[in-house]
């Protein structure tokens, strides 16, 4: 067993690894403990690192969320808290009134810092929010049926005329929509 004596001299006794431990009692086997150097700490947090971080010349996206952390009949979205610093007290009335609820810090722990002091998973003025996945669902259809809404309507202002004038029947003044998608030519200057 190690006294002060025999200890080497600079080296705090924690750091002494695989050495017997003064806690053990006469009628107990001696505790023997293995610390590991800091090189090999070092090499395990890197590992660690590594897999939450993967390669590191790759662009990462600070807002995925991996799909099996949402779960079944929800749907998770990032959120605006703050704009430039402030926050917005009615923006967050309108979230909650729309059935939109902060994430707990709890549930996906891995997504933010080892601290119990977070309650809710915060990135860069975002907060990532869930509701149930058919209130999202219906929502979304609205937000389809009135931006179709909108193009019809544009479409009937063009293809009408001012009281009094001519209308736009004719083939010559009937305005063509097109309703497809094309690259558009990038002017070289």
């Amino acid at each position: 067993m190690e006294t002060e004596e025999t200890r080497p001299v600079g080296r705090p006794r924690s750091l002494l690894a695989g050495r017997v431990k003064p806690e053990a009692d006469a009628n107990s086997a001696p505790i023997v403990a293995y610390e590991e150097s800091p090189r090999e700490r070092a090499a395990r947090r890197a590992a660690e690192l590594r897999g939450h971080i993967g390669n590191m010349d790759q662009g990462t996206d600070d807002f995925f969320v991996p799909p099996e952390y949402i779960p079944d009949g929800w749907s998770y979205e990032w959120k605006r808290k703050t704009n430039v610093g402030m926050e917005d007290p009615a923006y967050q009335v309108s979230l909650a009134r729309m059935g939109w609820e902060p994430v707990p810090a709890s549930r996906h722990p891995s997504m933010m810092p080892e601290s119990n002091k977070y309650l809710i998973i915060e990135r860069k003025g975002m907060v990532l929010m869930e509701r149930p996945l058919e209130i999202t669902e219906e929502a979304r259809q609205i937000e389809k049926q009135r931006a179709r809404n909108q193009i019809r309507q544009k479409e009937a202002q063009l293809a009408s005329a001012p009281d009094g004038t001519l209308t736009r029947d004719h083939a010559q003044v009937k305005p063509k929509i097109s309703k497809s998608y094309a690259p558009i030519p990038i002017p070289q200057d």
